[in-house]
């Protein structure tokens, strides 16, 4: 059995402290296999914020892999925005492009899907890049160990989730999650809709699946604040989505999604 926790959306500068502290506490008892933070550690890319996020990453468990989102550029700072979008995020969480992790029960890639500026009035919304995107799929293809879970993490869902309050806009989501779906990658975890979902992604085998997280900020959009506890064995991923009842966390949402043969 491997064991995942996805957090995502912290937005520190406008957390819900509780239960970003509760989660935190979760997670280091819970020992899981890896931990997945899905983008938007900050709320406006203020210094400030990310150092207060540091802290908190910093105090989660090893192994661990963090990617960036909108948020996680200088908000209200245009000309940084633009011309250095991540140089914080860099400064105080680490690359922004790209992370790798491969263990025995579990291979993992972060790819950047948040962007400074784009040519489009909505900068919030998402783009991939497709060679990114086929070096992630192929390389957990060929690195992870034999039947162990390929996940890849980025913050925009690159397929919309129906019914959510919010869409990505993923420039070439759709063709992205094809290659995923193509190489062989279980999951696609995401963040920024902040609500959780788990749905089989119409590529493929239709054994890819795309699993987006809720917020631990209060920037809540119709569901309780929470984090992803994620379970696979051979047969089967279960995604249970963990809410916040205001003093602790308890499952609000659980999927279980059939999951393909192992693979050598």
């Amino acid at each position: 059995m491997v064991r995942l926790v996805q957090l995502t959306d912290i937005h520190f500068g406008g957390e819900n402290a509780a239960a970003t502290e509760a989660a935190l506490a979760f997670t280091q008892a819970e020992k899981p296999d890896l931990v997945l933070v899905t983008g938007d550690v900050t709320l406006n890319g203020l210094p400030r914020e990310f150092e207060a996020a540091a802290r908190w990453l910093a105090r989660l468990p090893e192994p661990k892999l963090v990617t960036p989102g909108n948020h996680d550029t200088p908000y209200w700072n245009i000309p940084l925005r633009a011309f250095t979008p991540f140089d914080r995020y860099r400064r105080y969480i680490g690359d922004p492009t790209w992370a790798s992790y491969d263990g025995p029960a579990v291979s993992a890639r972060a790819v950047n899907t948040a962007r400074g500026f784009q040519p489009r009035p909505d900068w919030s919304k998402g783009a991939i890049n497709l060679e990114l995107t086929q070096r992630a799929g192929e390389s957990l293809a060929k690195e992870s160990a034999p039947g162990a879970l390929r996940v890849v993490a980025c913050h925009h869902p690159l397929v919309e989730a129906t019914g959510a309050p919010v869409t990505g806009g993923v420039h070439r989501g759709e063709l992205a999650a094809a290659i995923l779906a193509q190489t062989g990658v279980d999951l696609i975890l995401t963040g920024h809709v902040h609500n959780p979902f788990a749905v089989p992604l119409p590529f493929g085998d239709h054994r890819t699946y795309a699993v987006g997280a809720g917020t631990l900020s209060l920037r809540l959009r119709g569901t309780p604040a929470g984090f992803n506890l994620i379970e696979a064995d051979d047969a089967v991923v279960t995604v249970k989505a963990m809410g916040w009842t205001g003093s602790h966390f308890e499952p609000y949402r659980t999927w279980a999604l059939d999951r393909r043969p192992a693979q050598a």
